[in-house]
């Protein structure tokens, strides 16, 4: 022990707090300053069990460094550092095991918002107004996971958004940027030829993947300078009710760490640097004449980008999120409406039914006077209604929907409120634990559990001054959540959503098929197949490229309606998602194109063609 204590007074330590720790304590002198600071908080936020199976000074050395490397890693990355981290878990797993109601003494309302009809006078106005307002605008897409759970065994930006071009979801969104960015310059007459930012938050599953898939397409078009990947760390594993750090079952010199949530975003573009960056890059040059917003990209929602251009004429910034897939097509009447009304934080939603298996939209107002606008899952949003005199519970209104819009994790932010919350926060979320108990005592955990968040949570930080408020699209146009694989798709029950990359597919040839019958053209209706074991409706395979028609009002202008073609077409031939034979991308689709080609006097017939 001398040899221990004489090292680290050379040090002008004091090693008096880890006398309680002695397999720690006679390994100080291994440490770093700054390690056995880390040590010291540590054992301070009652982790000494972490300490406990160390041999002494001289053995496995490299791994004890190892170890502090990674509670560096950690601590860094989280607001406020692990010793926040573990008081925060403390206090929900504390709620968890009473059963605390996370909303006891709120009562909730329908929030403000605005509600737009794809094509008609009101969306038109909005989306010219988006793509002009689209040059103060940055995309931010949340892009940490992998496609495990749709059966695909690579990133999912990497899949293809639909099989008739095979174009990726990377690919379109970049595409999309693109195609608003010489729009935007356009309808300014030029004044403004700004590059529009995009970051990418990515993990340690997918940034390398990301990053090659980028760097061996060109980038898809987009300057390598415009494009910032922040890539989000996991956090620490949480073993029992007293939030004592999980050791790794495969190395006990780590600590066992999961994802924390795509709420991560807020943090790692505080922390970046990337915010101010952009805050002066959109607004300095235009001082007083224009408001940047930053536009928040989470996968995967098929189809359109189109939704966006509209609801940001309402306020100003967006995000796309979790486990959905969103192939973007021409969002402008988002961002219009974002403009309109001015929200800080601005919601694209959908028309949901009550009791449907997704988030509802609602303003939550205290008995104590405070008020926010947010996100509400479903399974809590019926129990709220009922105990706060609404015996009814979420039902159907005149409309035949839920007064309470559905959320499809898609934000825009006004980027100057943002930027000055997220410099009192540090981007810090509110969060949830969801430990899976070994029986009804609770004082056990099945297996290790951690903090979780998500970046719609960002308005329970906000004063109740600040404006949120929501966008309504036609639920065609803006959601079609590709998450389930073809088994599990398999399982739903008859006339609900599949939510899988069969129905994510044709949802896109759906409403383009749409939009062209909203245009003029005559479109055959679809034709009812089974894939998969999923019943969908096939439309005419029709797809444009971003920059031929990123609005409707572009799409109006360019299609010539008249006369007839025919062509031999494209025959569907089914996959069965067992034959390994075919690629994973057709596999999980359950179908894949016999391409003939069209003759050389004919055009492409909308009925059956792409």
């Amino acid at each position: 022990m001398e040899s221990a204590t004489e090292g680290i007074s050379k040090l002008g330590i004091n090693g008096d707090f880890a006398s309680s720790v002695p397999n720690l304590h006679k390994n100080l002198s291994l440490l770093s300053p700054d390690q056995i600071e880390l040590a010291k908080m540590l054992v301070e936020m009652g982790q000494s069990h972490l300490f406990s199976h160390w041999p002494e000074s001289g053995v496995d050395d490299g791994e004890k460094k190892a170890f502090f490397d990674q509670v560096a890693r950690l601590n860094s990355s989280y607001p406020g550092g692990l010793a926040s981290y573990i008081k925060t878990a403390r206090g929900l797993l504390a709620d968890s095991k009473t059963g605390k109601n996370p909303f006891d003494g709120f009562t909730p309302s329908v929030p403000t918002g605005e509600n737009l009809s794809y094509g008609d006078e009101t969306f038109m106005k909005f989306e010219e107004a988006g793509v002009k307002e689209a040059q103060n605008a940055a995309f931010v897409l949340v892009a940490g996971g992998l496609g495990e759970r749709l059966g695909y065994n690579g990133i999912k930006v990497a899949l293809p958004r639909e099989t008739t071009t095979g174009a990726c979801f990377l690919q379109h969104y970049i595409e999309n940027v693109l195609a608003l960015q010489e729009a935007s310059c356009k309808v300014t007459g030029g004044q403004s030829k700004r590059d529009i930012p995009f970051a990418i938050m990515t993990s340690d599953d997918t940034h390398a993947r990301t990053m090659q898939l980028l760097e061996s397409n060109s980038y898809f078009g987009m300057k390598p300078a415009q494009i910032k990947l922040l890539k989000q760390e996991k956090v620490a594993c949480l073993e029992d009710n007293d939030a004592r750090l999980a050791l790794d079952p495969q190395n006990k010199f780590r600590i066992q760490t999961k994802p924390h949530g795509h709420g991560d975003v807020h943090a790692l573009l505080y922390s970046s640097g990337v915010l101010e960056e952009w805050y002066c890059l959109l607004l300095l040059p235009f001082l007083n004449s224009f408001v940047p917003f930053l536009l928040f990209l989470g996968l995967f929602v098929c189809p359109l980008f189109d939704a966006y251009h509209a609801a940001c004429w309402c306020e100003v910034g967006s995000i796309l999120s979790r486990h959905q897939w969103t192939s973007l097509q021409g969002n402008s009447s988002f961002i219009g409406s974002q403009c309109h009304e001015r929200y800080h934080v601005n919601s694209l939603s959908v028309p949901r039914k009550a009791k449907e298996a997704i988030g509802g939209i609602a303003k939550l107002t205290h008995t104590d006077g405070r008020s926010m606008v947010i996100n509400v899952e479903y399974n809590q949003l019926d129990p709220l209604l009922r105990a706060t005199g609404n015996p009814d519970g979420d039902v159907n209104c005149e409309t035949g929907y839920s007064p309470f819009p559905g959320n499809i994790n898609q934000l825009i932010m006004e980027l100057g409120p943002y930027l000055e919350e997220l410099k009192k926060t540090g981007g810090a979320i509110k969060e949830f634990v969801n430990p899976k108990y070994k029986d009804a005592s609770k004082t056990a955990f099945k297996s290790s559990t951690r903090l979780e968040c998500m970046m719609q949570d960002y308005p329970k930080t906000l004063p109740s001054s600040a404006r949120v408020g929501f966008t309504v699209m036609d639920a065609w146009v803006a959601y079609a959540p590709v998450k389930n694989n073809p088994e599990d798709a398999a399982k739903v029950p008859k006339g609900n959503p599949y939510h899988s990359a069969t129905s994510g597919e044709m949802a896109v040839y759906r409403a383009n098929s749409l939009i062209l019958r909203k245009a003029g053209v005559q479109v055959e209706d679809p034709v009812k197949q089974e894939f998969n074991g999923q019943e969908v409706e096939v439309w005419p395979r029709v797809v444009w490229k971003p920059k031929w028609g990123l609005t409707y009002a572009d799409v109006k202008k360019k299609v010539k309606v008249g006369g007839s073609v025919k062509n031999k077409g494209w025959a569907i031939e089914k996959v069965d998602y067992k034959d390994t034979s075919a690629p994973e991308e057709l596999r999980i689709r359950g179908f894949r194109f016999q391409k003939a080609s069209s003759s050389k006097n004919s055009t492409p017939n909308l009925g059956n063609s792409s």
